[in-house]
């Protein structure tokens, strides 16, 4: 899937935006503020109905306005052509459109447009909360397990109630339906991160960091959350004194992690910060390696300010290598001069972004 036309309105400094993107790669040069970033800001929510720079909607909502829009069209694989469009207004209230229909889930959208973000942030997911890595695995599973969505529902409902029940310290009957369901799905969520992990993206992402960061090498490994030698039922029994005692239960695959160490360290403690986004580059591109060759789908990539911290020898690997993965690319950079090596690539489109305005390079 990739991206045709893009409309945005009423988003940030942009007024009304209206664009035809190529199909391969796109790059968006602009001072700080112009309102590139802002682009790619926009385009994430078609993927996750959220920004990746606020968690309030409302401050992306342009002054004096009552929403904003983002709309696209969509080339398949398959030549069918498809549209999406997604509204935010200032009550907090989400419009999801999918071909004419409209739809508050978020999800309906997110399911048909992979896409990925890479920022000079990126490199939260090695240095911030498990949670960023679990959802690292989970989004793969997103989009090529199809029982999975389903599956993670379900635990989390039951976790919230099981918690519930715990933390009212009184005894209850649905305890044992809530902890049997939990158990089940838990099991299952486990058991698809641990084999995508071990048996598909390992190998991809070695592969990759021997190009991005030949000098070190890397032990990969996932925590389930629980004891080994356990199942998820005998844990969650063997510290259910201690969890009722604190009203949450502490063992499960909402406490899982994936563990990133070299040389026996963990990676965050010996890589610079511009190395730990190139091993942040080489585990999103096997996401991407993976997504298209189990389901043919192709990602939308988002790259903003791709000089940051990167030189441009790093830059040039990355972006050839997402490059032919057949993915669609939109980059920002100051400068045209941090992105020179693509002089070379002539199946790109330019665009010059200030004030909010947007001009392609003829």
């Amino acid at each position: 899937m990739k991206l045709d036309k893009v409309q945005i309105s009423h988003f940030r400094n942009i007024d009304d935006l209206s664009l035809v993107a190529h199909g391969s790669l796109n790059v968006f040069l602009g001072e700080n503020g112009s309102g590139k970033s802002s682009i790619l800001e926009a385009l994430h929510y078609l993927g996750y109905a959220r920004s990746f720079r606020t968690h309030k909607h409302k401050n992306v909502i342009s002054h004096e306005k009552q929403g904003f829009t983002v709309f696209c069209s969509t080339v398949a694989e398959n030549g069918k052509q498809q549209k999406f469009g997604i509204s935010r207004l200032a009550n907090d209230s989400c419009i999801v459109n999918i071909n004419g229909q409209k739809s508050k889930r978020a999800t309906d959208l997110a399911s048909n447009l992979p896409i990925q973000i890479f920022t000079p942030q990126s490199s939260d997911i090695l240095l911030g909360a498990p949670k960023l890595r679990r959802r690292y695995l989970d989004w793969v599973l997103f989009h090529v397990e199809q029982s999975f969505n389903l599956d993670f529902q379900v635990f989390n409902k039951s976790l919230k109630h099981l918690n519930a029940l715990y933390k009212s310290h009184q005894p209850d009957q649905s305890l044992s339906y809530w902890n049997d369901l939990l158990c089940e799905k838990g099991e299952a969520i486990s058991l698809n991160r641990e084999s995508l992990l071990n048996d598909h993206l390992i190998q991809l992402i070695n592969a990759n960091l021997k190009d991005f960061l030949p000098e070190f090498c890397f032990e990969i490994s996932y925590y389930r959350g629980w004891e080994k030698g356990y199942t998820l039922a005998d844990s969650i029994l063997k510290n259910r004194s201690r969890d009722q005692k604190y009203g949450f239960l502490s063992v499960g695959p909402h406490k899982a992690d994936l563990r990133i160490k070299t040389q026996g360290v963990n990676a965050y403690e010996i890589l610079s910060r511009g190395q730990l986004r190139m091993l942040v580059a080489g585990m999103q591109l096997a996401q991407t390696q993976y997504l298209h060759a189990q389901t043919a789908k192709s990602s939308i990539f988002l790259l903003d300010d791709v000089g940051a911290e990167l030189d441009e020898e790093k830059r040039k690997v990355f972006i050839s290598r997402l490059n032919t993965s057949d993915t669609q690319l939109f980059v920002t950079a100051i400068d045209i001069k941090q992105l020179e090596f693509l002089e070379n690539y002539t199946d790109k489109k330019v665009f010059h972004v200030e004030h909010g305005q947007v001009r392609e390079e003829i």
